[in-house]
């Protein structure tokens, strides 16, 4: 039964790890931004590292808003979820371009902030994804730049990527594969 499980764990990952890979993607494009500026700007210091950590995260955390936020009027709240469970079977190229559009769809809508209905849900599940995924996704791209500062970027980008994707990926594999 625990390897039937597992079994199934492990094949609902691989179905939904192209989903996931595009609002990862843009999280740390926009985390590496953030931190290499920070590094530019403020040196390669303890506080310039700090405020390079922040600044990375930041810019992820506000492209990770702006995503959900461009995703919310096409009845996908969640903003991840539900994107995965539509997603799971279209692939990485046209998953990628739906959230590239829906980060676009999201920079429109910032002006009209104020009158979105429904901010607090938008706003609470970008902070559960930038908690969880996010966080992963992050700390393992900017831990990664700084132990390995000039070349980085050719093992912290692939770390990155699959330890975000596979954080927004774990907790719908397990509720599928627990048959929920």
């Amino acid at each position: 039964m625990r390897r039937s499980a597992l079994r199934g764990f492990f094949s609902y990952s691989k179905e939904m790890f192209a989903a996931a890979l595009g609002i990862e993607i843009l999280c740390i494009s926009f985390a590496e931004l953030g931190e290499n500026a920070g590094l530019y700007v403020f040196g390669f210091n303890p506080a310039g590292i700090a405020i390079a950590y922040a600044m990375g995260y930041a810019l992820a955390g506000a492209a990770t808003f702006l995503t959900i936020l461009g995703r919310h009027g096409t009845g996908d709240a969640c903003g991840c979820c539900s994107v995965l469970e539509h997603g799971d079977r279209k692939g990485f190229y046209p998953n990628f371009a739906g959230t590239m559009r829906d980060f676009a769809s999201g920079l429109k809508k910032l002006a009209r902030l104020q009158r979105e209905p429904e901010l607090w849900s938008i706003l609470k599940a970008s902070a559960v994804i930038l908690v969880t995924a996010e966080s992963a996704c992050i700390l393992v791209a900017e831990t990664v730049d700084l132990a390995l500062y000039q070349y980085s970027i050719l093992l912290s980008v692939p770390l990155a990527l699959l330890a975000g994707s596979f954080a927004v990926v774990a907790p719908q594999a397990y509720k599928k594969s627990r048959g929920g």
